[in-house]
């Protein structure tokens, strides 16, 4: 039986040697094997334009936060986990807090299940209750290779403009065609130097032409993600063959995206950061006396309101939240087809999107696919006009209820109803089983779990829903383990005040 000590595989890893240049922020990351033996990688995240001061304590401040989040996620692996920066006392409490919870996050969802990544030795790991499981000991280290000589204040935040974490899925799009209606957006494209960054290519190339407010960030933390799995020995030496919807061990990946956003966010005066996450990527559980979120925290409120309350510590006017939380993947993908088809021909929703003639197309075979050739279906859409084949959506089709697919129960038992009552699924007892209806999945459903007013600003609440209710099938509330239509008035939207004090704006 594998012991959680038995992970502790390097002596530190350290976050050092901090680097600012007008258009970039750099760090080395370095391991320190039991041996002494050290080895090192960069960091880096650059700019299209100019956004950092090296005489200014506060740029030094944002950028030692900035290249410290890859390393949240490798709290259980080493002894000593080193940051080394200009860290203020918010700064230290929210790196220890993250990297508490990552640590719990990655036992419950990468360790305690089966994970192919994973060698035989490391499997079947047994855990005993703790107050707190980060096995290493955190440390804080002082630059000693810059003197930044004053602080440079941050321009007054706007409530009117929002930054977009931004991407080719169907919740950054759905996000961007709302908010161009409601107020001033700021797309936001994190390049990371992988394949993954193929699914934005389409999107950003039609935004940069069409909206002038759209940025690009080019990281290369997926290089230092991999270079790290090099050097554990719990990992598979041919990880990199497998193919897999999740990754090996990383959780702590959209914290990573949103610091390289806040440069851009903070010098521009923008006061709200949009991501896109729908109903149900707020989930809360229990495995071997551990709480977790599933493998999902930074896809959660939870995560979004942490942020937040980082950010207010800070003194900076900001708020983090999604715009979708009260909708199924289904009804997003409504709206977007129906409301924004322009957006929607750019969508790339695949785990291994490839090049094509200048333009990227999905694979049309992943999980992914098979979901959004499903949904596109089921709402009357063409599929084609994102990139699918005729071959592909047949092939998708036929398949779609004897694989596993990544909904919620009801969200999936819709999907397949629909489906089934259109006649683009093979027949069967087996389809009627799953083949349910759940008219609140096309419904925007509020509960105080997933989908509460309390996250969501007053300001964005009435020119939201006025669009989404045009497009949903009403709207209902959770009350005593049943759903209860509602009506979307002021009354009903203004009942509970955002949790976070708006007063900053007026």
């Amino acid at each position: 039986m594998t012991k959680l000590e038995d992970f502790v595989v390097l002596k530190h890893i350290k976050v050092c040697d901090l680097k600012i240049q007008s258009k970039q922020v750099s760090a080395t990351y370095e391991i320190q094997h039991f041996n002494g033996e050290k080895e090192q990688t960069r960091l880096i995240y650059s700019y299209q334009e100019k956004l950092f001061d090296k005489k200014s304590l506060t740029d030094w401040n944002l950028a030692s936060m900035m290249v410290a989040q890859v390393a949240f996620n490798y709290g259980l692996f080493c002894e000593e986990l080193i940051f080394e920066g200009y860290f203020e006392e918010a700064d230290k409490s929210f790196i220890q807090k993250m990297t508490e919870n990552t640590s719990r996050e990655i036992i419950t969802n990468k360790l305690l299940v089966e994970n192919e990544f994973l060698t035989p030795a490391f499997k079947h790991l047994s855990v005993e209750p703790k107050q707190h499981y980060t096995q290493a000991k955190i440390i804080f280290e002082s630059v000693s290779n810059a003197s930044p000589q004053r602080n440079i204040a941050f321009l007054a935040s706007s409530p009117s403009k929002f930054s977009i974490l931004s991407s080719g899925g169907k919740d950054s799009l759905l996000s961007y065609g709302l908010l161009k209606e409601i107020g001033e957006p700021y797309p936001v494209f994190v390049n990371e130097s992988g394949r993954h960054w193929f699914t934005a290519v389409n999107a950003y190339k039609f935004f940069k032409a069409e909206e002038p407010n759209t940025s690009k960030v080019w990281c290369n933390s997926d290089r230092v993600f991999n270079w790290m799995l090099r050097h554990f020995s719990f990992i598979r030496k041919d990880y990199n063959t497998l193919r897999s919807d999740m990754y090996p061990i990383r959780l702590w990946t959209v914290g990573v995206f949103l610091f390289g956003v806040l440069p851009l966010t903070l010098k521009k005066g923008i006061g709200n950061i949009i991501v896109g996450d729908e109903y149900d990527t707020t989930v809360k559980q229990q495995l071997a006396g551990i709480t977790h979120y599933s493998g999902l925290y930074d896809q959660s409120k939870y995560f979004d309101n942490a942020l937040t309350r980082y950010y207010l510590k800070k003194g900076w006017k900001l708020y983090q939240y999604s715009l979708l939380r009260s909708m199924s993947e289904l009804l997003i993908m409504k709206v977007l087809l129906e409301r924004y088809g322009d957006l929607q021909q750019h969508q790339v929703s695949c785990h291994a999107a490839h090049a094509s003639e200048g333009k990227m197309l999905p694979c049309g075979t992943c999980e992914k696919c098979r979901r959004i050739i499903g949904m596109i279906s089921a709402l009357d859409g063409d599929p084609k006009r994102c990139g699918y084949t005729e071959a592909q959506i047949k092939q998708a089709l036929s398949i779609l209820a004897n694989k596993k697919i990544k909904q919620i129960g009801s969200d999936a038992s819709q999907l397949f109803f629909l489906l089934n009552t259109k006649g683009l699924l093979p027949g069967g007892e087996a389809i009627k089983k799953v083949a349910k209806e759940h008219p609140e999945v096309l419904q925007l459903r509020f509960d105080n779990e997933r989908s509460s007013l309390e996250d969501l600003p007053e300001y964005i609440r009435e020119p939201l829903f006025e669009i989404l209710k045009k497009y949903a099938n009403g709207a209902v509330k959770r009350t005593e383990a049943k759903w209860q239509s509602v009506n979307l008035d002021k009354t009903f939207l203004h009942q509970s005040k955002y949790k976070f004090h708006e007063s900053a704006f007026e």
